[in-house]
């Protein structure tokens, strides 16, 4: 039985459930916003169970997302309260649950650190680009001087925010010279700056175990995603990577201790292969649709 932690609205997860009925593959499925109404239960005695559903065993497990209930009726600090120890509940789950997860909790929070990601990158010898987090605006002005007036800014974390009415999405940035000059009037949150990469195109990786599955997108080619592809939708193609590029692909996942990884990646138009970031969870399930590289069947296999 597999076990899979997830949230209503997951398309990713609701693709490969497709997958799994089409082939008579059992499942459970554990959407984290529901636990507010859903049955559940630890029994912690001579034995260890958890219970979910009537199942107390499970083979493995995929960690796919997370989402907190809706909580109403209280006020902004007893919500807070509860939604902390929701989230809490939810790790006390995937962290004592006795199975072989495809990539285990507690080492895709670790790997979504980006500064572990780009040490981690840069030990394996990929190129990175040159990168400084800081709240110091006196070392921004220098970057920017350092690297000619071309360094983006992106998040050091979350690119979503949910505001009620719709969510919002934070892209990569180009830092213009007018927000140099004006450095002094903006509060400095936290976030990455990195000298600006000039591109032939990008390259979403997927990694699943020892498997390789490498998508070009041609972002150069329209004006709005030069410095950020997501910004509209693009077709993906399949490409191939060189082998000592795909090698170190692996390995970083392997280096995170993952089993699955989805790495974004920069070619130069002088041939050269950069790292950017890191997803232990990231999005896959449109590069299969549109490229039919076989990333579906990896990860099932990787659960069973």
């Amino acid at each position: 039985m597999i076990l899979i932690i997830t949230h209503r609205t997951d398309y990713t997860t609701d693709f490969l459930i497709n997958k799994l009925n089409q082939r008579n593959i059992p499942y459970q499925r554990l959407n984290c916003e529901d636990l507010i109404s859903q049955d559940y239960a630890f029994e912690i005695n001579y034995t260890f169970n958890f219970n979910f559903k009537g199942f107390k065993t499970f083979t493995s497990g995929w960690f796919r997302r997370t989402k907190l209930p809706q909580i109403q009726g209280v006020s902004e600090e007893e919500r807070l309260y509860l939604l902390g120890e929701y989230d809490a509940l939810v790790q006390n789950i995937v962290s004592s649950i006795d199975c072989q997860w495809l990539s285990e909790p507690r080492h895709i929070y670790f790997a979504e650190n980006k500064t572990v990601q780009l040490k981690k990158a840069k030990g394996l010898g990929f190129n990175i680009p040159p990168t400084l987090i800081t709240n110091k605006r006196d070392m921004v002005k220098t970057f920017y001087d350092q690297h000619d007036g071309s360094i983006v800014i992106k998040p050091i974390s979350k690119t979503r925010i949910d505001y009620q009415d719709q969510p919002g999405f934070i892209f990569t940035n180009v830092v213009g010279e007018d927000v140099i000059k004006d450095l002094d009037s903006f509060d400095m949150n936290p976030c990455i700056l990195q000298k600006n990469i000039q591109k032939e195109y990008e390259i979403r990786v997927t990694v699943v175990k020892d498997k390789v599955f490498a998508a070009a997108v041609d972002s150069q080619e329209d004006e709005a995603t030069k410095v950020d592809w997501r910004r509209k939708k693009l077709d993906f193609r399949e490409t191939r990577l060189p082998k000592t590029i795909e090698k170190k692909c692996v390995q970083l996942v392997k280096e995170c201790k993952l089993g699955f990884g989805a790495i974004d990646m920069i070619k130069t138009m002088e041939n050269e292969y950069f790292f950017l970031e890191l997803n232990p969870n990231g999005q896959w399930a449109w590069i299969e649709l549109q490229t039919g590289q076989k990333i579906s069947e990896a990860i099932i296999n990787g659960l069973t």
